[in-house]
């Protein structure tokens, strides 16, 4: 009787199962940044089967990128792997790429990152897109071909790896010293806070580490910040005056006003006509639209990105299936700047959105802006107060160690950060 009453609860189990299964809606979110990764840590799975495909398999905290550049931080620190957060079945994530959209049939159309002959469709009952942007060039020549990014891991890892060759490079024999004089210049174009931050954290390793380990080269070695208009536009203006007036007080760091016009191989060329020799480039200028974005059939506005309503979805999606947040997505009647703070915002949202029949409309609430600056300074501007300087820096790194997307990443990066203040910055070559 015993044996057959567990049959019954098993037998019984399994018709529960399946029904649940059968009631649940299917997923698909594209993506694993900040909109995507939020989306899936907060959405209800036994409401929906979910689905995530995306060329990545890990999330990736942005704003500590920099950090990686130089050897603050080790790349792993910043990365959280997308299994991690749990499927329903291991099949459920696909590292892939979406490449087309068939809205009348609910299909979308992806292509496998490790066989690109390997193409296949997807059906969805609810559709998120969520796959970013790339940097903005503006069409300047040369800039694909030499510059540097700073968008993914394997960006941080060709800069690191140029930078330390770049200066080994400088103290072997037979260098003439203009030749050594270029390869130990290094340009950022784009004032924003990824140009800003990243030149802030060569800085500290020009001063911290390369003065100490490569001391007959770094009086040569020097960082150039170019932007057309205001670096940290975005900041208050007295902080960012304040942000300005530290990076002209430091002798090795030059910021300078005005618009590259082409990137060469060995040299960057201004719209004035002046020609700046140098052995790195990184350009961080704006975002500019995804292949996907751009190709398929939806509602865009004039660059590129998705047009939403009040809720994220798609306005020419009359099945209103199809949503999009993040980078990509622009609100109509509501501009908002790509940042990580308004992708995460968005994903949080529609996670509960979509567990509700009359959800509200989306409304970003700003918690405010950091921005390192070097030296162990940093800007914090709030709703609540505006501050610089140490305290921010502190701030700075504090909210951030919170903000990470696990107790593994708030251990692994604070243990980084002692390591580099007591033995100084890994300059391994690998």
């Amino acid at each position: 009787m015993r044996i057959f009453s567990r049959l019954l609860a098993v037998v019984g189990g399994l018709r529960w199962y399946n029904s649940e299964a059968h009631k649940r809606k299917k997923l698909i979110i594209l993506g694993t940044g900040w909109a995507g990764y939020s989306l899936l840590k907060h959405v209800n799975k036994k409401l929906f089967d979910v689905v995530v495909v995306s060329p990545r398999n890990h999330f990736l905290f942005t704003p500590l990128l920099a950090s990686t550049t130089v050897g603050t931080l080790e790349f792993r620190s910043i990365i959280e792997p997308i299994r991690n957060h749990g499927f329903r079945d291991e099949r459920d994530f696909h590292l892939s790429r979406a490449v087309g959209l068939d809205k009348q049939k609910r299909i979308i159309s992806c292509q496998s990152e490790l066989d690109s002959t390997r193409q296949y469709d997807l059906f969805y009952d609810r559709l998120v897109i969520a796959v970013g942007a790339l940097s903005n060039t503006f069409g300047v020549p040369g800039v694909e071909k030499y510059a540097f990014f700073l968008k993914e891991i394997a960006d941080a890892q060709k800069i690191r790896n140029r930078i330390l060759v770049n200066v080994e490079l400088a103290t072997q024999p037979g260098v003439p010293e203009d030749e050594r004089s270029r390869l130990l210049h290094f340009v950022v174009v784009g004032g924003g806070p990824t140009g800003v931050e990243f030149s802030a954290e060569f800085y500290d390793f020009l001063k911290q580490d390369i003065a100490r380990l490569y001391p007959g080269e770094r009086d040569m070695v020097k960082v150039t910040l170019i932007e057309a208009n205001q670096i940290l536009s975005s900041f208050d203006i007295k902080l960012r005056r304040y942000a300005e007036g530290k990076i002209k007080q430091r002798s090795q760091m030059k910021l300078l006003r005005g618009s590259v016009v082409e990137v060469k191989q060995n040299s960057i060329k201004l719209k004035d006509g002046t020609e700046l020799p140098c052995g790195l480039v990184v350009w961080s200028t704006g975002v500019a639209p995804r292949m996907f974005t751009e190709t398929i059939g939806v509602e865009k506005d004039d660059r590129e990105q998705i047009v939403v309503d009040e809720y994220l979805r798609s306005v020419s999606d009359r099945k209103k299936c199809i949503y999009a947040i993040g980078d990509c997505a622009y609100v109509k009647n509501s501009p908002l700047p790509c940042t990580a703070q308004v992708a995460e915002r968005q994903g949080r949202y529609l996670a509960k959105a979509l567990s509700q029949e009359d959800p509200p409309k989306f409304h970003f609430k700003h918690f405010g802006m950091l921005a390192y600056i070097g030296e162990y300074k940093a800007l914090a501007e709030t709703p609540v107060a505006k501050s610089r300087g140490f305290t921010s820096w502190v701030l700075w790194r504090s909210a951030y160690t919170t903000r990470l997307g696990s107790w593994r990443l708030r251990m692994q990066v604070p243990l980084d950060w002692i390591k580099t203040f007591f033995y100084g910055r890994d300059t391994s070559r690998f």
